[in-house]
């Protein structure tokens, strides 16, 4: 694991408590407030609707375990009759005709229990795939954090860029204004041209329409950075500046290993085989729906008044009832076997869905598994890339310096021409652009890395 844990300086940025506190109140942005990286990622966790759903979702999932845990306990159930009966005829004995009405009241409380005894594995198959599905549900959750996370880290770096360009531009504009003035200056005392001013005039305005570019380039990387937060696009946050901070080292080792560590600890891989798992629990339960159930069935009550009831309906299949007659109490209890023979196909339809739904799981996690792999596959190379890319923009960066510090410097002892002066600024202006870009892009693949390795967010924040 110490591959991975290498990343993690830059990764960034969550606290160690998101995992185990749900999702937190949304905050209250200050205008005023330089906001870190870190700082902006704990705005996401509560303000992104993909974690709400997610904590909704295995919450859900969690209380579906209690449901399909209570199905191991027994039934108790209380019902109360009460009414009047009243009859009115004739009837006739050895051609005697009697007639007259007649009229009962009463009531009767009875109190049952129902216990599923045995059934051969069906509940605890179905409890087995609820807690399967929970803790697919909180791995979910798990990955649900790690995307926003990602995804804020990804629009930070990108507008770190985009301010990295601004202020580049600032600079060469102040470059351009020195060659600018140097060409004004010489074409004063006589040894310059009105060419050489307009070409340095030229060149000035040309970094500054460069300027507006880049300006606009960060009002654009800025509305992405607040819509990976999951804010309003009206917000107006200050972002604090990209501090410097070491880069990593190529991830060394085998690509195999690297791969072996991600599969066993990206949340949407523990997710998919606890899919899996569910599935097989499906299947288990709707094959045992096949065999009998063995059941315990009791009956209690009482009866006051006069109420001719003879019984009381049961309460619930399988459960006797309880004959009053000529008694105000009674009671009974019955064991038996139950085993449907027909149900049109209803068992059958379900354990064929029970087995479709098995397949679609293992189909489901062999995918995941798959594009794990690519995707860690194509991390490594990216950051390995813009490790390199990195370290020959600095070469550039600092040779470009030298080419304009000389040029500027050879034009204004009469020894150098505007053109070459102008070119190398431009050249320092792309040099800078170019490193700015390759340091923002070697922490952007650090943060792919580790979301591909699922170590996003595993440490906390430095």
């Amino acid at each position: 694991m110490r591959r991975l844990e290498s990343l993690a300086p830059l990764s960034v940025l969550l606290s160690s408590l998101w995992l185990s506190t749900g999702v937190a109140a949304q905050p209250t942005l200050d205008p005023g407030h330089s906001y870190q990286l870190a700082e902006l990622i704990d705005i996401a966790q509560s303000s992104q609707p993909d974690t709400r759903i997610a904590w909704a979702n295995a919450r859900s999932a969690a209380l579906a375990v209690g449901v399909a845990e209570s199905i191991t306990l027994p039934r108790l159930a209380a019902t109360v009759v009460a009414g009047q009966t009243r009859s009115q005829g004739q009837s006739g004995t050895l051609g005697v005709n009697v007639g007259g009405d007649s009229s009962t009241s009463g009531s009767v409380l009875a109190l049952s229990l129902q216990w599923l005894l045995f059934d051969f594995g069906e509940r605890d198959a179905r409890v087995d795939a609820a807690r399967q599905t929970a803790s697919a549900s909180d791995q979910m959750f798990t990955a649900a954090h790690q995307r926003v996370v990602h995804a804020v880290c990804l629009a930070y770096y990108a507008y770190a860029a985009a301010h990295g360009h601004v202020a580049t531009a600032e600079q060469s504009l102040k470059n351009a204004a020195a060659v600018e003035a140097a060409a004004v200056d010489r074409h004063a005392h006589g040894i310059g041209t009105v060419i050489e001013v307009a070409q340095a005039r030229q060149a000035t305005a040309q970094v500054r329409l460069t300027l507006v570019q880049a300006r606009g380039a960060q009002q654009d990387a800025y509305q992405s950075l607040i819509s990976a937060m999951g804010v309003s696009p009206l917000s107006q946050l200050r972002i604090a500046e990209l501090p410097q901070r070491p880069l990593p080292q190529s991830l060394g080792g085998a690509i195999a290993d690297i791969v072996a560590e991600a599969l066993a600890r990206r949340p949407d891989i523990l997710a998919a085989q606890a899919e899996q798992q569910a599935g097989a629990a499906g299947i288990r339960a709707a094959e045992a729906d096949f065999l009998p159930k063995v059941f315990l069935g009791a009956m209690g009550g009482y009866v006051s008044g006069n109420l001719g009831l003879s019984t009381t309906p049961p309460l619930g299949p399988p459960l006797p009832t309880v004959n009053f007659a000529g008694s105000h109490w009674g009671s009974s209890v019955m064991v038996g076997v139950n085993l449907p023979l027909y149900d049109g196909h209803t068992r059958d339809a379900a354990l064929q869905q029970a087995r479709l739904n098995a397949d679609k799981a293992a189909a489901a996690y062999e995918q995941a598994r798959n594009q794990a792999v690519r995707q860690v596959v194509a991390a490594k190379n990216a950051l390995e890339t813009s490790l390199a890319a990195n370290e020959a923009a600095a070469a550039l960066q600092l040779a470009a310096q030298t080419t304009y510090d000389a040029a500027v410097d050879a034009y204004r002892l009469g020894v150098g021409s505007v053109t070459d002066a102008t070119l190398a600024q431009t050249q320092l202006l792309a040099a800078r652009q170019a490193a700015s870009d390759a340091y923002s892009q070697t922490l952007a693949a650090a943060a792919t890395l580790a979301f591909a390795t699922g170590s996003l967010g595993a440490s906390p924040a430095n």
